[in-house]
Formats: structure tokens, sequence, C-alpha cells
């Protein structure tokens, strides 16, 4: 048999059937593979698998309505026809009687590489094309750092993905001071698709030439160790303190770069007399790092190319917003934003598609349609939507209102997975008339569905792989035929905007091979412009993938205006960088105010709660996906997740290396597997998100999932972000039996009765 070329997130495979079962190798051309592709494999037949329409039986018996029953009720089996009927009645039901906007389309992209499948465009196209939708705006990830860097810096992806690259880091810079590291966990996965792995050899390259990488960060193995980084274990959300007292002792000692300020900075008059009491005295007390250090490395960075480096992760936090401003404006101070390896790169390291060129030609992708109703929300406030219609709330200098949503569409995403404070988000969904999700396995969130249609996997389609800063378009090839009575959900809307009448305007007329022909157009035209190899659709299917020719690495939007401030001038409100912001300060937030700053956190260990909990990015698996695959269930430890802490942490509560713990605070409560480690700060415990939802009655996860505890707040008025990343816990032993975890074995699901109904 011959191999079959796919995509993941987190690389480009070839696949091969061997003895009744898939086996999977790395891209040839990829220097540091994933192992995440592991998981893949146990993919396509897990027992996990939704094999058929299954309808929750009160939905189906009773009617929509809200209904705390969610996530305890039995399901049903019933025909595709039958379902997709009863859906087309509901959607239409509600439309009529409360309005396109009770309808909230709530996919968030991830579930794969292609371009045509993409889920949150099937679903946001589906909604638009009959009628309109609630949508959501910015990401889990990085909600925080959207909202601002375009009033202070400029357009997002221009100056994250695309001001500073790994080569250039390897070439040029002299130290690296990365505020929450750049694991090499985060930067293995990038939208669409990464077929080479260059960050880990980039960074090789930069240490052996003589870079010191400075890793501020609770967490030692948020650097990868054959950098040699200097570990300053930082108390946790506590970086802008840190990065204030940095600017304070630069200024102190005359280093800053004045002309720079001047010329290329605006607000440098607000921020200065601010810096004047933030010493590294003052910064010691609150990051737990001597007012010594602190100078040392504050001389250290006023000499040679400095790249300020802030990881994603810092900004999904309280006041998330400050360490993203804060890291930028040190930056300025030091004179260096637009150098080659030099100035700041928030969410370097972060993601795979970080610190690359951009291609020199557009890569396939499924144009977005407008969407008749203008109602949103920011995506990381969905709970607050459901449980709040009608009242107010601050986001970025509006006073919005939560729209009355009555029906979830979800497809592509597991809210029960990575929303916070999940028995919250249980008690908002069931506030919901309907819950629809398509889902090829029996998450947490299918569990508290009311229609539960099974998509396929990716494995399972036709499609094209590509990255916008990935130089390979590959041709996904499906490994199976589509399992049990799984469909593509392009079929599944196809079928559902027909009985809405809305067909020709979803598909346009073609099937879903016919728009991957259609897609790959757009890049074959770019590269018959340019006079390069131009393939067509067949042969670039055949051949299963083409090299797309690299764009200039040339430091992009900010190297030219570092050049050229006058005729480059930034997208802000000034035209230059804002170290301190005039309109963010006339939005009056008290949770954000003008300029960079230290604010006190809201939640912070206490008596009841001593220990910080960082819930960050898992390594064996991308969020919680295919979290049964054999990698991830490979890193758990008893069935369950793996929580990190610290030797002296444990001696106190008396808890050994492999000993089941609970971790809990007055939102929930999750089991784990304690793993004992210096490679932690002293009060703090790491648990990593992911694991699915496995609640006891009570609410307590059994398998691990930390978003039990995570706290559901806004960062800030001015961003409302995902705030999951820190919260305050207690830990102590689990002694007796532990629960079993059931997380992957799917829920109670009956056949219909004999005379047709359920």
């Amino acid at each position: 048999m011959t191999d079959v070329t796919h995509s993941a997130h987190w690389g480009v495979f070839n696949a091969r059937r061997e003895d009744g079962r898939w086996r999977v190798r790395p891209h040839a051309g990829d220097p540091d593979p994933s192992p995440v592709l592991d998981n893949i494999p146990d993919a396509l037949d897990h027992p996990a698998r939704v094999a058929a329409p299954a309808v929750r039986r009160s939905w189906w018996e009773n009617g929509p309505g809200p209904d705390d029953r969610r996530g305890t009720d039995e399901y049903v089996e019933v025909g595709w026809d039958e379902v997709l009927d009863r859906l087309a009645g509901e959607l239409s039901r509600v439309r009529t009687d409360h309005g396109d906007a009770a309808i909230y389309g709530g996919s968030y992209g991830w579930a794969s590489a292609g371009r045509f499948h993409h889920a949150q465009g099937q679903l946001h196209r589906f909604l638009a094309v009959t009628g309109g939708y609630t949508q959501s705006v910015n990401t889990y990830s990085g909600g925080a750092a959207e909202v601002i860097l375009p009033r202070i810096l400029g357009g997002f992806d221009a100056v994250t993905r695309y001001s500073v690259s790994w080569d250039q880091v390897a070439a040029h810079t002299d130290t690296v001071l990365a505020f929450g590291g750049m694991a090499l966990k985060n930067s293995t996965v990038a939208s669409g698709g990464v077929s080479r792995h260059v960050e880990r050899g980039a960074m090789r390259s930069a240490r052996a030439r003589g870079t010191r990488f400075v890793l501020v960060s609770p967490l030692r193995p948020d650097l990868p160790d054959d950098v040699d980084a200097q570990w300053l274990p930082i108390e946790p959300g506590t970086d802008v303190a840190l990065m204030l007292a940095l600017m304070h002792e630069v200024v102190a000692a005359g280093r800053h770069d004045r002309e720079f300020l001047a010329t290329h900075c605006a607000g440098w008059e607000t921020l200065e007399p601010y810096l004047a009491s933030r010493t590294p005295e003052w910064a010691a007390v609150i990051t737990g790092i001597d007012a010594a250090t602190i100078r040392e490395l504050a001389a250290r960075l006023g000499t040679g190319r400095t790249l300020v480096t802030c990881a994603q992760s810092l900004q999904r936090a309280e006041h998330g917003e400050q360490p993203v401003w804060g890291g930028m404006a040190l930056a300025a101070v030091l004179g260096q934003i637009g150098l080659p390896g030099g100035g700041f790169c928030y969410g370097l390291g972060s993601l795979g598609h970080y610190g690359r060129p951009r291609n020199a030609v557009p890569v396939p992708t499924l144009k977005r349609t407008p969407n008749p109703v203008r109602e949103y929300i920011p995506v990381a406030r969905v709970a607050d939507m459901l449980l709040h219609p009608g009242e107010p709330y601050d986001y970025n200098g509006e006073r919005r209102t939560y729209p009355h949503v009555r029906l979830a569409y979800w497809i592509g995403g597991n809210p029960f997975h990575h929303h916070q404070d999940l028995n919250r988000l249980r008690r908002a969904v069931g506030r919901l008339d309907t819950f629809v999700v398509h889902e090829p396995f029996w998450t947490a969130t299918a569990r508290h569905a009311d229609v539960v249609l099974p998509s396929t996997t990716t494995l399972e389609r036709e499609d094209i792989g590509a990255s916008g800063s990935d130089p390979l378009l590959v041709a996904m090839k499906p490994l199976s035929a589509p399992v049990g009575g799984s469909r593509d959900d392009y079929a599944i809307f196809t079928e559902l905007a027909e009985r809405l009448g809305h067909a020709r305007e979803f598909t346009e007329g073609r099937t879903a091979r016919e728009w991957l022909g259609h897609l790959y157009l757009r890049t074959q035209k770019a590269l018959v412009d340019r006079g390069d190899p131009a393939p067509d659709f067949d042969d670039f299917w055949a051949a299963g993938e083409l090299e797309l020719p690299p764009g200039p690495d040339d430091g992009g939007v900010l190297a030219r205006f570092r050049a050229d401030p006058e005729g480059h001038r930034l997208p802000t409100p000034s035209g230059l960088i804002e170290i301190a912001s005039s309109t963010i300060a006339g939005f009056g937030y008290d949770d954000c105010p003008g300029h960079p700053a230290w604010l006190e956190p809201v939640e912070r260990p206490d008596a009841r709660h001593p220990l910080w909990l960082v819930a960050n990015q898992p390594s064996t698996r991308l969020h919680s996906q295919l979290d049964f695959g054999a990698h991830s269930r490979g890193a758990k430890r008893g069935g369950r997740e793996v929580l990190r802490m610290h030797p002296d942490d444990a001696a106190a509560r008396g808890i050994t290396d492999g000993d089941v713990v609970r971790m809990a605070n007055d939102r929930g409560a999750a089991l784990a597997t304690a793993r004992v480690t210096d490679e932690i700060r002293a009060g703090v415990v790491q648990l990593p998100t992911g694991a699915w939802w496995d609640p006891e009655p009570d609410g307590t996860c059994r398998h691990g999932n930390p978003n039990v505890v995570t706290r559901d707040a806004g960062s800030s008025k001015l961003a409302q972000g995902c705030t999951g990343q820190l919260c305050a816990v207690q830990l102590e032993r689990f002694d007796g039996d532990p629960p079993p975890v059931r997380a992957h074995v799917p829920p109670p699901v009956t056949g219909p009765r004999r005379d047709g109904t359920a």
C-alpha cells in the first residue's frame, strides 16, 4: 500500500496501513517533528466515536427549553433525515420567535488543518446565508493582546507573526529576555499545519553564537534545556512589575534611547514619572526576584541586540493587557524595536507560525461570508452572555449589552475543555433552548448537547493543508471512508440549507472536491503572476504537496517604521508606538489605565487557597484533541493528568511522587496524579489543560481538567480576554480508592422504539 499524505496542526505526515493499524511518519523535511503525531492512529475507530445522530432524550420527547439535565441525560439514536428535519424546524422557530441574534455560532476553529473543511468557516457560512447569528470576536489564546496591540503598536498579525523571525534571532540577537518562556510544546502547533519545526534549531544556533537566554517564568521547562537559560522563577502574574523595574534602572543609568522615544513613540512624558518609584527593591517584594539580580539584568539589556518576548500565557490572566504593553514599552525604552532580531515580539515561541516569513503567495482559504447580524461578544464571555442576557458590559471603549441567545450551534471545538469554571458553564448551557454540536467523539461538550451530529474527522476527508507562513501546500488525502454514520460538516450544512431554502447560496453549486479546485485557483494564479511553477489542481493533488516561495524576511512594518516614522506611520491613533495611550486613558477603566502599570490581582493565594495554579497548554496534544491517543494517554499516570509541584509543597502536605491529589477552591475540584519536581517554583502547582472533563455528581473532575477551578472573568474592561492561566487553589493527598476515569467512555445511547418514536 502506498503512503497517504495528510496534515495536522502539529505536522505534515504520511500514513500507511500495516497489520491492521495505521502507522504515521512525519514529513521527511521536518527537522524536529512533533511526537503528538502519535495520537493520530487511534482517532478513526476509538470507542469514543459518535456512531450515529444522537439526541438528548428529554429534548427529543419534551421539546426545546432550559434544562439542567444537560450533561447527565441519556441519548437516543435517530435517523439523519429525522434529526435534520427537526433541527431545521428548530432553527426556523428560533429565528421567527426571537430573531437571528438569538442563534450563537460557537465554533472555535481548531478542528482541522484543512482550509475548506474549516469548522468555523463552514458554520459561520451556513448561519450567515440562512439569516445571521451572534458571533464571537478574538480568541481564548490571545484575547487581551488582540485588543491592546492594535491600539498601541499596529495590526496584530503584522507586529507579531512577521516582525521578528527565528533566522534573525539565530543571526543577530545577543540577549533574549523571554517573559513566560518559549516552550517547544507550544511552537509545535500552527493553524493550518507546520511542515518544518525550526524553533529548537534556531535557539541552538543562537546559543552557539553566544546568545544569552533569560527565562522569566515559574516553570523551568518553558525554555529548552540546551539553551542554558538563566532561570528567574518569578511569582506568577507579576511580570509587569519586573518590566517596570527594568525600565526604571535603564533610565536611571541613562541607557534609554532618548532619540527613539522622541521620534518613534508617544506617551513617554506620561510613563517616565510613573517609573520613578518602580525600583528594583519595590519589584523584589512583588516578584520574588532579588534587587541585585534585577539591576544586573537591566545592565545586560543595555548592551548588544536585545529581544524582549512575551508569551501568550502571560496575557491569559487578570490584567493580561499589562505585560504585553510593559514588554513593548521596555523594548521601546531600549530603542530596539524594528531592528533585526531585536525589540519586542509578542507570542514568539507560543505558536508555530510566528517567527517565519510570510509566503510570497496567498494560500487557499474559504472566503468569509458577511454576517447580516452585527451582534457579537468577546469569545471568552459566553457563559456571561447565557447567564446574563440583556445586561450591560464594557469592551474596548464601548458599553455593550449581552444578547439573549436561545440556540447555540457549536462545531470544531470543545468549550467544556477550554472555558473557565466548567461548573458555571454547565449552569449557563442549561439556560439554552437548544444546544447543537457536530462532533466525531463523545467529548464533554457532546455530552451536554441536545443534538449530536456525528462529523467526520480530518482523516476521513479531502482537503488542502496550508498556513500563510509555512512553505508547504499539502494535499490532505483521506485515510478512510467516513466511519459509521458520520458525515462531513459541509454535507450536513448542505442538507440543512436545502431544508431552509438556502442550498444554492451555501454551496454555490459546488461539491466539496470542486471547492478544493476553486480555492486552489487563487494560489495558482499568484504563482503564475510571479513566474513560478504553477501546476494545475490535478497535478498538485497527484504530487501530494507543493513548495511555495517565501516572502522577504525584512522585519515588515516595524522595520519600515523604524527607518522612516513619517513615511510609514503605524495604524495607531498617533501613528507612533504608544507607550502611553490617551485613548485608553479616556475610557476611564480602573483595571486598564492609560499606560503599562502594576495592578494588584483580585485573586491571589491566601490562607485557604495558598498555592498558585498554572493551567497551561499541554505538551501531549493540541488543546483537548485526541486526548485518548497513545501519546496523550502515555503521559497520564493511573489514567489521570499529572500535576507538578515543588518538593517543599509536597512535603508540607505529606504527598509523594505518584500520589493521587485533590486540587480545589470554591469553584470546584479535580483529581490528578502528583509529580514532585524542582523544575517549578515553590508555592506553585502546574496542571495542563486538555483532559476531557469527567465530572462526579458534585462537579469534581476525576480526570484532571484544571478548568473546574479557574476563574471565569475578563482580563479587563478593555479586552474581556480569558483569565484561565492563573488562580489560587489548595491541594491535599487523596486517601482511599479514587473513582475510575470514564472520560473516554460514551454516555448511555439507546436506539429508537419499535413504533418509530424515541
